[in-house]
């Protein structure tokens, strides 16, 4: 697999992974696919769903090979865990 170089700095991938996430698709997907991973491309707002972030990312360059993915666990606030709570603990 040829290597992705991000087009956008740390902070601008990441500010624009969230706004779509949290604007376009957090809404529709988070209640039938909580805990699952969404890789979102930050270019187009294209996504794919998976249980793994390899998968989803995998999914999502299969359609889209130059896409730029953020990745996201549904409902968590981060994609892995460090010992954080779930967003459904919190709300």
């Amino acid at each position: 697999m040829q290597m992705k170089h991000p087009l956008y700095d740390k902070e601008e991938f990441a500010r624009l992974g969230d706004e779509i996430y949290e604007n376009k698709l957090r809404q529709h997907i988070e209640k039938d696919n909580y805990g699952k991973i969404v890789a979102i491309d930050i270019q187009t707002g294209e996504f794919e769903i998976a249980t793994d972030t390899i998968s989803a990312t995998r999914q999502l360059y299969n359609r889209l090979p130059d896409a730029q993915p953020w990745v996201v666990r549904i409902g968590y606030r981060a994609v892995h865990r460090f010992g954080a709570r779930s967003l459904k603990d919190v709300v």
